[in-house]
């Protein structure tokens, strides 16, 4: 059974693209790395991963178009070592967030495990267009097709 369309109502033309990374986002639903995101500034965020155990080396940050991704990958160093419990985790990761446009990336760095992303947004503008409305012969209305009118 599939889900009912967010964007399904006719009233919202060309959000398509805005359901598919919503899709994305829950396809990377996993726990881990655990991460805030807080606001530093009124258009300053910044995002941060716990990624203990992690060195510079191991981590690795792109962005892809509108999605700022995270990668990070030890290497084995558990040879000769023997360990009677292992609660921290040593396995792969991949973060990816979605990014509005026009978010810029500041910059990262690495803090005692933590992994901070720092980002900028940019205040948006606002944008009025007047739409003329033009008066057409005598108000019927005719369905265009095919770049003619409908009379016969």
């Amino acid at each position: 059974m599939s889900r009912p369309s967010v964007f399904g109502s006719p009233l919202f033309l060309g959000f398509d693209h805005l359901e598919q990374m919503l899709d994305r986002v829950a396809k990377n639903a996993d726990g881990y790395p655990p991460y805030n995101i807080e606001q530093t500034a009124e258009s300053r965020l910044r995002i941060t991963l716990a990624v203990a155990g992690f060195a510079m080396d191991d981590l690795q940050i792109t962005q892809e178009d509108n999605q700022l991704v995270i990668r990070g990958r030890q290497r084995d160093d558990s040879d000769g070592r023997v360990f009677l419990h292992r609660g921290i985790a040593a396995r792969q990761f991949q973060r990816a967030f979605v990014l509005a446009e026009g978010i810029e990336v500041e910059g990262a760095w690495l803090d005692n495990g933590l992994l901070h992303v720092d980002l900028r947004r940019p205040q948006p503008e606002v944008r009025v267009k007047r739409i003329e409305i033009n008066n057409k012969g005598n108000g019927a209305a005719r369905p265009v097709v095919e770049g003619r009118t409908g009379e016969a």
